[in-house]
């Protein structure tokens, strides 16, 4: 018969395991979902965190948005920001200007040509999250998206 101690030690350790295996497995479903979508992205010479860019560039139309709040609302956060415009605007994605009033801070837009990008984006994108997801049910992918929000927020859902 185990003694009390084990079994504190069990739960904890049960506990870790368990952790590790959600870990593992969400880090292998994330890295499965960006392959669904890098063949979609490659032909068009731009990458998922480009892709993901030019989206919140699109809703920030017409004004454009500072490099910072760019940053601040990427799905994943990818380090060198300023090189990732400077690719965008080697292409002709994005065009950039300094703010008049604080020429530290650097506003950057989308241009006709990302938009007509993205527009061509559009369709694939949408049949690449229903492919990505085509394994689960509506409920199924409602409780992951809530569970998800849950692991995000340390809060849980209500």
């Amino acid at each position: 018969m185990a003694s009390k101690s084990q079994h504190s030690k069990a739960a904890p350790l049960q506990a870790v395991l368990q952790a590790k295996d959600a870990f593992i497995s969400l880090f292998s479903t994330a890295d499965q979902v960006r392959a669904v979508f890098a063949p979609i992205f490659e032909p068009h010479g731009i990458t998922g965190p480009q892709y993901n860019v030019l989206r919140i560039l699109r809703g920030a139309e017409p004004g454009g948005l500072p490099t910072l709040t760019i940053v601040d609302r990427m799905i994943e956060r990818a380090p060198g920001i300023t090189r990732m415009i400077d690719r965008l605007e080697a292409k002709g994605l994005v065009a950039r200007e300094r703010c008049g009033v604080d020429r530290r801070c650097v506003y950057c837009r989308i241009t006709a040509k990302g938009l007509d990008l993205l527009a061509r984006l559009d369709q694939p994108v949408d049949e690449g999250d229903l492919a990505a997801f085509a394994a689960l049910n509506q409920e199924e992918l409602e409780q992951l998206i809530k569970l998800l929000e849950q692991v995000r927020t340390g809060k849980e859902s209500v």
